[in-house]
């Protein structure tokens, strides 16, 4: 049996996942072979990690990298060392280029259409509500990581042995593996329902998340993606996944590879529930904690919230659980990307103004998000020890 949650709708999957089926070309829809292969990744879990978790006390893999680390996690950064033999560090490089500079938009994508439209079906939530960290500097603090994990993924030489891409994905890696081990020895988690807490499956879905979808939703807001750039884009998600202990059958290496496999997910993941709502709400609210005055914060939930219906669609705004808006802002960014990206992204020393332009802005929205997470912990601090919260 597999688990309920599979095709828990079909109706509501098929509808969902019509645009990725339309993109995605002829033969777009699993054979059974396809399906039978579906159901079983939610069964199975990263076993390298998750045998290194079985291995080690908590307190060494905290010290992951650390010259005295013990063989098992000494073996396990081995593996890991050795890379597949697909791997190009020409198309890495290319890809993490491309990925600086979208700059704004990229993070625009990140946020409402990565994070966000992830969150429209209540497929993987559970183990990240979890957590606890849903509102408040718990969301700020979540989003800034993500975003500074992408950063680091795309920086140059950050997928190198020693870059700080590679190890911090790494540690995700076995982050995952931890909150894994602690869910399946909880006699409440729904194994019938859910299957494996962290698993192939959904752990496939993330990967086209941050690579084909993301891709999709920048050519929305205008941006030129060559498909030299597209190509390289896909490769350095492909091997990022595969430090992420993807199984091969659900590493994209291409754009159509990729939009068919997300079709495959998106049609038969479950409706959105409770969790959908209060992670998509708390991301919108999010806008709350990171401006300052009444009006800067109007004005930036209005934004977020136009963005993500242009991004996103009506029907998926629905499921979320948020207004929809006049997409405004994203017909901006399209009017603004003409230029920039259309006209200047062409050319080398364009390219080169982009990728510049795109690390000053990640700078600036990483130190504002980190100031703001801040900032609303100690506010938290206060409540608690006043007995207010």
């Amino acid at each position: 049996m597999h688990p309920t949650r599979f095709g828990a709708d079909p109706r509501w999957g098929e509808r969902a996942a019509r645009p990725l089926r339309l993109v995605a070309g002829p033969g777009a829809r699993p054979a059974p072979a396809e399906l039978a292969a579906l159901r079983g990744a939610l069964m199975r879990r990263d076993e390298p990690a998750a045998a290194l978790v079985r291995a080690v006390s908590a307190r060494d893999l905290r010290r992951l990298f650390d010259p005295g680390a013990p063989p098992p996690v000494r073996d396990f950064l081995a593996m890991a060392g050795k890379r597949p033999d697909w791997v190009d560090d020409r198309l890495l490089a290319r890809g993490a280029s491309a990925c600086r500079a979208f700059g704004l938009d990229g993070f625009l994508v990140l946020a409402y259409g990565s994070l966000l439209g992830g969150y429209r079906t209540a497929a993987a939530l559970e183990p990240l509500v979890r957590t606890g960290r849903l509102t408040g500097a718990g969301t700020l603090s979540r989003v800034r990581e993500t975003s500074a994990w992408w950063r680091a993924v795309t920086a140059p030489g950050g997928l190198a042995a020693d870059g700080d891409g590679f190890q911090t994905t790494l540690r995700v890696r076995v982050m995952h593996a931890l909150v894994n081990a602690k869910l399946e020895d909880d006699p409440a988690w729904d194994w019938a329902g859910r299957g494996v807490p962290i698993n192939q499956y959904d752990l496939g879905s993330t990967v086209g998340i941050f690579s084909t979808s993301f891709l999709l939703h920048l050519r929305l807001l205008g941006v030129r993606v060559s498909r030299e750039d597209g190509r390289a884009v896909m490769h350095l998600w492909a091997y990022v996944g595969w430090l992420m202990g993807v199984e091969d059958a659900w590493l994209p290496h291409t754009e159509r590879q990729g939009r068919r496999l997300l079709y495959h997910f998106l049609a038969h993941d479950p409706p959105p529930d409770a969790n959908t709502r209060a992670l998509a709400k708390a991301l919108i609210d999010m806008t709350d904690e990171v401006w300052p005055g009444r009006w800067r914060r109007r004005y930036e939930r209005e934004r977020a919230l136009s963005v993500s219906t242009w991004l996103l669609g009506r029907t998926a705004m629905r499921d979320l659980g948020l207004p929809a808006r006049l997409p405004w802002y994203g017909l901006a960014r399209v009017g603004t990307n003409l230029l920039a990206s259309q006209v200047m992204g062409r050319f080398p020393a364009g390219r080169r103004r982009l990728v510049a332009r795109g690390d000053r802005e990640a700078r600036t929205r990483l130190a504002r998000w980190g100031a703001a997470a801040h900032a609303t912990s100690a506010a938290d601090g206060a409540r608690n020890d006043t007995g207010l919260a």
